[in-house]
């Protein structure tokens, strides 16, 4: 049979109540049967049943079926002996007894295979039931007159199955919180799941398309002014060599990421602890005629720090890729009214060209991401006459 596979420590911070009320209750049996040689007979099973009800949790159906078979044998056992029993509560069964059955019967419902739970539940109705007949009646002493107490029919059934009823209940009940509890833990991780691919398209959308885009740019301009100026096209070698450069090691962080040495987003081989220092360098390295304004009244969080980087660097690469006969690119990076404001625009002229390598069209998707996660909000367009403009606005959260 399939076990739980629930270990005897996680077992026993959960079923330690279940076993302090079983042992109460048992102790109160023996304490309460005047009749020791009844006490002794009915003792041992009473001790399985409870035992299986505790234990039920690693082994659910194969608990059931134990448990059947025991109450069934200590039943046949007392009818061989002619023992008459103790005060039952339910089909000559003791409140011990039946309070074990009940939390077994939850248990099963609750974790077990809907087929095996019908089964289990079946088996042991059917010997509860049996046990009516099978074990010897309670007898006791009215006024010097000994009385049997044989079981009655429906006032078994009505307490039967009312107690069956809450102990199904009771497992539907918990069977269905387990399941809403295992949707929302596997949501939770689709969603943990959704944002670190997220994280890490944008990283590498951003990072490494930024440097390869470098790349192929200046190696562009270095292939046209060879024939004509081999000097000058040497001059772009470094720039080129720097860029391959810059893109391995972003590429190493992202796998660095990917095998679980750090979350996507947590640190870049292109940023240090100065925001102002960080654009100053990205501006410089895309080779663009940029103006650059800083105007930071207010302390940028540091974790607001790498997204204003990105956007920047972002919205600089779809310029060099995009525009043609580009003169001037404005860079604008403001705190306001306790807010982050990001302005890039350029003032590109003619038809925009396809970029080299085509486009996935996920710059701009990235861009919003970054901004809306962060609070802000975020637009992008063509600027009126010629040109495109980037404009992001993140408030800062004190």
């Amino acid at each position: 049979m399939e076990s739980t596979d629930l270990s005897w420590r996680a077992m026993t911070r959960r079923q330690w109540p279940l076993a302090c009320a079983l042992l109460f209750l048992l102790a109160l049996e023996v304490v309460s049967t005047a009749d020791g040689t009844t006490r002794f007979w009915q003792l041992p099973g009473t001790v399985v049943v409870c035992a299986l009800a505790v234990l039920t949790p690693r082994r659910p159906f194969d608990a059931a079926l134990a448990a059947a078979a025991a109450v069934l044998v200590s039943s046949v056992l007392l009818r061989l002996l002619g023992v008459p029993g103790s005060p039952p509560l339910v089909s000559n069964l003791l409140v011990t007894e039946v309070a074990a059955l009940m939390a077994l019967i939850a248990i099963l419902v609750r974790e077990a295979p809907r087929w095996r739970a019908a089964i289990g539940v079946a088996a042991v109705v059917a010997v509860t039931t049996a046990t009516a007949w099978i074990r010897p009646s309670y007898t006791y002493r009215y006024d010097d007159e000994v009385r049997t107490y044989g079981p009655q029919l429906w006032p078994s059934v009505i307490g039967g199955g009312v107690l069956l009823i809450i102990s199904v209940g009771t497992g539907l009940y918990f069977r269905s919180r387990d399941g809403e509890r295992r949707q929302s833990v596997e949501a939770e991780v689709l969603a943990a799941q959704h944002s670190e691919r997220m994280a890490l398209a944008r990283e590498l959308h951003d990072v490494v398309a930024h440097y390869v885009t470098s790349i192929v740019v200046h190696s562009q301009a270095a292939e046209a002014v060879l024939e004509v100026n081999p000097d000058a096209a040497r001059e772009v070698l470094p720039v080129i060599t720097t860029s391959g450069t810059e893109a391995l090691a972003a590429m190493r962080k992202l796998v660095s990421t990917l095998r679980g040495s750090e979350p996507a987003g947590s640190g870049s081989v292109d940023s240090t602890s100065n925001l102002a220092a960080d654009v100053r360098a990205v501006t410089e390295q895309s080779g663009l005629p940029v103006h650059l304004e800083f105007d930071l009244a207010d302390k940028v969080p540091p974790e607001f720090e790498r997204s204003v980087l990105r956007l920047v660097q972002e919205s600089l690469t779809n310029s060099r890729k995009h525009a043609t006969d580009v003169t001037r690119v404005e860079v604008v990076v403001a705190t306001k009214d306790d807010a982050v404001h990001i302005r890039v625009a350029d003032n590109g002229r003619g038809t925009r060209q396809a970029p080299v390598g085509g486009s996935g069209g996920y710059g701009l998707v990235g861009m919003r991401e970054r901004v809306e996660l962060l609070g802000g909000t975020f637009t992008a367009g063509a600027r009126p006459g010629d040109g495109w403009e980037v404009r992001a606005q993140i408030p800062i959260a004190h």
